[in-house]
């Protein structure tokens, strides 16, 4: 859009030069003539506008006539010279011509429309003579510019208007391009320099920031460019060089000299921003014409720092208060934000930031937080420690937010990563993790994680030393004798809160999920067989009856906690054939606490094993059910016969296949002769029903119920068929020696050795837990003071050649050793 006279005076009230002189440098229609009076008479007008016309003239005389072009024209007060792109200039002729094609178009509107057939044919003839005549004068006239500064030129009327015939163009009165005055060039530099020296020394400018601009542009018109840019260079420069002075002096404090080097660059970027507004046409011609010469702008940022920041002094006192003003942030003290801003914005504005200030930066910070680093890893803990450094990275990015370059960002934090974090790995993890994984300190776990994620080989190093921290806690808990009561669900809980750490603290990053699977796999099975043993006995406590600790929905989250221990262990066929003994056990005294949930562990058990090793387990429940309906039947069977002497027993009996149970013992024992007669019908009935089937009955998977009438009451006792045997011989004797009571049962003194060999069992069991704890607590102890202590905690007699036995079995495997020194002196072996 055009600005008019009025819209530029009102501009330059306002203070808003810079917008005007755009205007005026981009689109105003200027003369070679540098006279006020003719300045004044000069208006602003559309050039683009009138060149999409003048075309459409000279191309198609009747378009351009029905556009109205006149109308346009006659509104301008005065004739300028215009441009085109094949042409120089256009005449008065022309226009006169336009003139006479418009009065011919009101003449042709005003006759009758029954006319309309004439007046077509010689609007038809008359757009042909004006594409004549228009085709002639571009061959024959020379449209140079007119410098004339009363306009152009009067012209005499064109020869020759018949159709068709030749017409000529003469210009008269043609005046030459005045002369400039001798001293031009010089007035003007001096009216310029004024101006430059006045913004230089903040005070007032006497001319318009109009008539300055207008003289710039007039010298470029006039090949005084170059001249000009060296004058202004030159004027500069020497402004330049006069303001170093005042930073010379070597007593200045740090921060006086960064406030008054911030004041001299902010002056000196608002007297280049009006020094380039003024001189706006010389940048937009001269300069971009010649691309080895500096803009305006450009040409100020070079001068300033090359006298005065590349000086050595000034540079080396920039850079330290810079960063003594940063090393002051750092230790907590409040600084001048703006101060640092301003100035590292000046170091990158002039190309220098990287060089002479970033490399210096960088070191600095090095060597504060190498330090730092050192001392507080000696100072503090661990979570101290890292709050500290995650502290440390939030306020460097602070910096580079506030005031620090963008390009310093990853230098920078690199920097402080190395020397707070991958300095001091191995320190961090072996002062630290493990006490954070034993108290569950997931605040600081995830914390620690966060960090270690920053630096090259963090995660590598902190998922080695967790794994390492699983293998060695779990040990302590399956190696240990004493905690084989309490070992399964010791491990579940460690389970539990080692998922809870990867799952919340390592965000359930895989590497350490397969890390926990493995450590937990390589602990439990270094005792061999006893976790497989133990996890299917603590199966066994929680399905068996009379378990109330849980619903039946936690009873189920529990089995799957266990079938994950149980995917570790190595020894299945050792878990399979204790389960299978104790649910023997659940099933044939029904003791089971849910069938479903006895079915939801065998459902389980053959998701992760497969059909064949649940295969027999779910024989067992088939016979169970099938006994289930045989003493249905057989009850019914009894009910029709009159047998009078065993109303008073009731007799249960499961039909097991042999190949589906554990394999026991076939023991011949004396039985009562109301239960040897139960057996008989039982017998006749079954082979009756199933011929060629052999029945085989065990005394030793047999319980029985007992009513026993006491002085107190009577009481009911669930006992085995042994004891029942043993407890009702008693009905007719007060008193009987052992050998009557294997004499009237016929039970083999071998179940006694059985019995006899699982206490002696147990023994040795509790001798070794004896002796780690002792060895635990004293750590080293000789071998007399040893046997001394177990003496006194041992609630059984023991002879010294059993402890001294159960001394080098544990030496054996690796919980305690002889002193190298001293044979009869053993150390404890964490």
């Amino acid at each position: 859009m055009w600005a008019s006279r009025q819209q530029r005076t009102n501009t330059r009230k306002k203070g808003n030069w810079s917008d005007c002189r755009y205007k005026a440098a981009d689109h105003a229609v200027n003369t070679s003539c540098s006279s006020n009076s003719y300045r004044r008479r000069c208006r602003f007008i559309n050039i683009p506008y009138i060149q999409q016309y003048i075309w459409m003239w000279i191309m198609s005389p009747k378009a351009f006539l029905r556009a109205k072009l006149l109308e346009n024209l006659n509104t301008l007060s005065v004739a300028t010279a215009v441009s085109c792109t094949s042409m120089s200039s256009l005449t008065k002729t022309q226009v006169h011509e336009a003139q006479q094609g418009e009065d011919r178009v009101n003449i042709r509107r005003k006759r009758n429309s029954s006319n309309s057939e004439n007046i077509g044919k010689r609007l038809k003839q008359e757009d042909n003579s004006m594409t004549d005549t228009t085709q002639n004068n571009q061959k024959r006239a020379n449209f140079s510019a007119l410098s004339n500064p009363n306009g152009v030129s009067k012209t005499s009327p064109l020869v020759n208007t018949k159709p068709g015939a030749a017409k000529k163009l003469v210009i008269k009165n043609f005046k030459e391009k005045p002369k400039l005055p001798d001293n031009y060039q010089e007035q003007t530099w001096d009216k310029l320099k004024e101006a430059v020296v006045a913004i230089q020394t903040s005070k007032s400018i006497r001319y318009s920031l109009e008539e300055l601009y207008q003289a710039v542009e007039n010298m470029c018109n006039h090949k005084m460019a170059s001249t000009l840019y060296v004058n202004l260079t030159g004027l500069t420069e020497k402004h330049v060089k006069a303001n170093i002075e005042q930073f010379m002096a070597e007593s200045m404090d740090r921060h006086i000299f960064l406030k008054r080097m911030n004041a001299c660059w902010q002056s000196h970027c608002q007297q280049m921003i009006m020094i380039r507004g003024i001189f706006l046409y010389l940048d937009r011609t001269y300069v971009l014409q010649n691309p080895t010469i500096h803009s305006i702008w450009d040409m100020g940022l070079d001068l300033f720092r090359h006298h005065i920041v590349l000086n050595t002094l000034v540079q080396t006192r920039t850079v330290e208060g810079l960063l003594m003003l940063i090393e002051k942030e750092r230790q907590g003290d409040a600084v001048d934000r703006t101060l640092l801003k301003s100035l590292l914005r000046m170091l990158s504005d002039l190309q220098i930031y990287h060089e002479a200030f970033e490399s210096k930066f960088l070191v600095a910070t090095e060597r504060l937080y190498a330090a730092e680093g050192q001392r507080l890893m000696q100072e503090h803990d661990v979570p101290e420690y890292l709050a500290h450094v995650d502290k440390r990275l939030n306020e460097e990015n602070e910096r580079l937010l506030h005031y620090l370059d963008p390009a310093t960002k990853w230098p920078l934090i690199h920097t402080v990563e190395k020397q707070l974090l991958s300095e001091h790995l191995t320190s961090i993890l072996q002062k630290g993790l493990d006490n954070l994984l034993e108290e569950n300190r997931v605040h600081n776990l995830t914390l620690l994680y966060s960090l270690f994620t920053r630096v090259k080989n963090g995660l590598v190093e902190l998922c080695l030393n967790f794994n390492t921290y699983i293998k060695k806690k779990g040990r302590t808990i399956v190696i240990d004798p004493e905690k084989d009561k309490t070992m399964v669900q010791e491990l579940l809980d460690f389970k539990d809160k080692m998922d809870n750490i990867v799952s919340h603290c390592f965000q359930r990053n895989d590497k350490f999920a397969n890390s926990l699977k493995e450590a937990f796999e390589h602990f439990v099975n270094q005792r061999a067989n006893k976790p497989a043993e133990l996890i299917a006995k603590f199966v066994d406590s929680k399905l068996r009856a009379g378990n109330k600790e849980s619903t039946e929905e936690e009873l189920e989250r529990l089995l799957d906690k266990i079938m994950v221990l149980f995917r570790f262990i190595h020894g299945k066929d050792v878990f399979e054939a204790f389960y299978k003994k104790d649910l023997a056990k659940r099933l044939l005294v029904g003791k089971s606490a849910s069938v479903d949930a006895e079915k939801s562990m065998l459902s389980k058990l053959k998701q992760e094993c497969g059909g064949g090793f649940t295969s027999k387990l779910e024989g067992m429940f088939k016979d169970m059910e099938l006994s289930k309906d045989i003493n249905i039947a057989f009850k019914q069977h009894m009910g029709n016969l009159r047998y009078p002497q065993l109303s008073n027993i009731d007799l249960t009996v499961s039909i097991l296949t042999m190949g589906y149970w554990p394999t026991y013992p076939v023991l011949e024992v004396t039985l009562p002769m109301e239960m040897v007669q139960y057996q008989t019908i039982f017998n006749k009935f079954y082979l009756g029903k199933h011929s060629g089937r052999k029945l085989q009955w065990q005394p030793t998977l047999g319980h029985c119920v007992l009513k026993a009438a006491f002085a107190q009451g009577k009481k009911e006792l669930m006992v085995s068929l042994f004891q029942a045997l043993v407890l009702l011989l008693f009905n007719n004797a007060d008193e009987l020696s052992l050998e009557e009571l294997r004499t009237f049962t016929n039970i083999e003194t071998e179940e006694q050795k059985a019995t006899e060999e699982r206490v002696f069992q147990d023994r040795q069991y509790q001798i070794d837990a004896a002796i780690v704890r002792i060895m635990k607590m004293r750590k080293t102890l000789s071998h007399n003071l040893l046997i001394s202590e177990l003496y006194n905690q041992l609630k059984f007699p023991v002879k010294p050649a059993d402890l001294k036995k159960r001394i080098e079995s544990l030496i054996d495997r690796d919980y305690m050793e002889r002193d190298k020194d001293n044979p009869n002196q053993y150390n404890y072996v964490a």
